[in-house]
């Protein structure tokens, strides 16, 4: 019978025990960061024209967008609504005081 507690079975588990943990304390970070930036205050809203380029659906409720801003840079926004590929939208791009900047539909 296979005993996990002796030396031999630790050693034989070590790596993946090693890469699992490290894996979740990457990922714990990534959502501590996504926390913090959430809760920082917005320093601005400036006001943009774009194209909707394409769509691209996941397997959750949401569909990420492709534009094209005024300035001919892309971009992809988040929504969960349907929007019409080629047409003209209002977006707004939105900078927090640690600097970090997104992109939302105005509406």
């Amino acid at each position: 019978m296979f005993s996990p507690s002796t030396y031999e079975g630790l050693k034989r588990n070590a790596p993946s025990v090693v890469f699992f943990s490290g894996f979740f304390a990457i990922m714990f970070i990534l959502a501590q960061s996504k926390w913090e930036n959430d809760a920082t205050p917005i320093r601005s809203i400036d006001p943009i024209n774009a194209t909707i380029e394409g769509v691209y659906w996941h397997w959750t409720s949401t569909s990420q967008y492709r534009l094209f801003l005024e300035n001919n840079a892309l971009v992809f926004v988040d929504d969960d609504r349907p929007r019409l590929i080629g047409s003209r939208v209002k977006i707004e791009r939105v900078t927090r005081d640690n600097g970090s900047v997104f992109y939302r539909f105005a509406d």
